[in-house]
């Protein structure tokens, strides 16, 4: 038995991160507001309640194994003691299989009209928006399509499959290549363009794509229990292990980092976990980790690909409108894609689906937590209406 003498905001806070509850849920969890919780986060040496405590024994005893053995560990770290509970290998960086999933969106406007005319129709996401895709030239050991979507967006979805000694070697890997991605994915946006413009067309160079997000299933690896976790989140947050002062020439941060987060069981305390069944997921700002298994309850990283894609797309779409309102300007949409589409889009994306499993709820809502989206599409609603579009 685990036994908490005096509940403060950390201990608090470690039992959240070792259930791997979002805030809302840990504070449905307890019973208590979600403005407790993060009052912890500000103040975490702050001494519970006695009826909070009480809640906090409560929620531990219901914990499952698992759940107890990673808050077990948590509080002997925390305590500087040691915790004997888990083998090395579990807790320390290992090689890894990953398929990498980059998505790097661009607001087209009207010229995506031309792209959606000769693409192949694509089955309908989450945000329910129409998509019509083009296959990219590539090389074998990539796959690349360009998602262009009616109201004016397109998406670049390119997939790698990558083998890497450590997660350091992958982060390096993923920020060295961003700025190459960008600029190679507006030069094959442009050659479409042209490609298929006819002379009274008159194409403009689009812009290059505002960022990158980046997916990765996670395949093959040695890590379980909290080994597991920590690589999930430093796979969805990779800034922790790598210097980015100089952009064009990233580099490992030092020796010894990705070791100290694997023995601390380091997780991101802004990452929302989520999973389906046996597997495990975690949604960042820069990026989201899966790690499937062999269960018919599981998730698919398809399902996880056809949310970002049209998350991706709303929210450059979302960013369109808002930089124009902040240039002064009224904002410009093709036409049928006003505020009404993004109220459409707002709802369809946060409204659970009597066929949806609760796997995918907690995946969908995750996702949408961390990249903010739900509140850009108001805005950008907003925004539109005032213009009357």
């Amino acid at each position: 038995m685990i036994a908490v003498e005096q509940w403060t905001g950390k201990e608090a806070l470690l039992l959240q991160q070792a259930t791997r509850s979002s805030v809302r849920d840990f504070a449905q969890r307890l019973g208590i507001s979600a403005r407790a919780i993060s009052y912890w986060k500000k103040a975490p040496g702050t001494v519970c309640s006695h009826d909070t405590a009480q809640l906090l024994d409560t929620a531990l005893s219901r914990c499952n194994v698992e759940e107890r053995e990673l808050f077990r560990v948590l509080l002997a770290n925390l305590r500087g003691e040691p915790a004997n509970a888990l083998a090395d290998d579990s807790a320390r960086p290992a090689p890894c299989t990953v398929v990498s999933h980059k998505f790097l969106p661009v607001y087209l406007g009207e010229q995506s009209a031309l792209l959606y005319a000769v693409g192949a129709p694509g089955p309908t996401g989450p945000g329910g928006l129409e998509q019509h895709v083009i296959p990219v030239e590539s090389h074998p050991a990539r796959t690349s399509t360009v998602h262009i979507y009616a109201c004016g967006i397109a998406v670049m979805h390119v997939e790698e499959h990558r083998r890497v000694d450590t997660l350091t070697e992958l982060a390096v890997w993923r920020y060295r290549t961003y700025v190459k991605e960008r600029a190679w994915a507006g030069d094959r946006i442009s050659r479409l363009l042209q490609q298929h413009a006819s002379d009274e067309d008159r194409v403009g160079l689009p812009p290059a794509p505002q960022y990158v997000l980046s997916a990765y299933e996670l395949r093959h690896t040695s890590w379980t229990g909290p080994g597991l976790d920590t690589g999930l989140h430093l796979l969805s947050t990779p800034s922790v292990l790598v210097d980015r002062q100089d952009p064009g020439n990233v580099v490992p941060l030092g020796t010894g980092v990705e070791d100290a987060k694997f023995r601390a069981r380091w997780t991101h305390p802004e990452a929302i976990a989520f999973g389906g069944g046996v597997s495990r997921g975690v949604a960042g700002w820069s990026g989201v980790a899966y790690h499937p298994q062999s269960d018919e309850r599981a998730l698919t990283m398809t399902q996880i690909v056809a949310l970002e894609l049209d998350v991706q797309a709303l929210w450059a779409l979302s960013s369109h409108v808002l930089h124009m309102i902040e240039d002064g300007l009224d904002p410009v949409m093709p036409t049928g894609y006003g505020w009404r589409f993004m109220r459409g889009a707002y709802v369809r994306l946060t409204t659970a689906r009597p066929t949806e499993t609760a796997q995918h709820r907690v995946m969908r809502e995750a996702i949408l937590a961390t990249s903010e989206l739900p509140d850009r599409l108001r805005a950008a609603q907003d925004a539109l209406r005032e213009s009357d579009l």
